[in-house]
């Protein structure tokens, strides 16, 4: 499902404008992006939680080249499922 289709179905489901969605969607995806930038975690229980998580420095490979290469520390974004998302995926059949 892409954006387009999610607002289309959001709106459908909520009695809400597409337009609104769409302006509710961009203002929830700028709240968590600013939120866990500043490394605090964002959690929708039972849905979805997001965090910002430290990799450290490690060793690896250049896939082209097969050249040995050093990866620096940097920042990754941690997306868990909640319980009730990850229930409704294991019983869809």
């Amino acid at each position: 499902m892409n954006r387009k289709q999610l607002v289309k179905d959001v709106a459908g489901r909520s009695g809400l404008s597409q337009e609104q969605v769409d302006t509710v969607l961009t203002g929830l995806a700028d709240a968590v992006t600013a939120s866990v930038t500043q490394g605090n975690k964002v959690m929708l229980p039972g849905f979805v939680s997001f965090e910002r998580v430290e990799r450290s420095a490690r060793s690896g490979r250049n896939p082209q080249t097969g050249e040995a290469m050093e990866i620096p520390a940097q920042h990754a974004v941690k997306v868990s499922a909640g319980k009730a998302l990850r229930v409704a995926v294991r019983e869809a059949r």
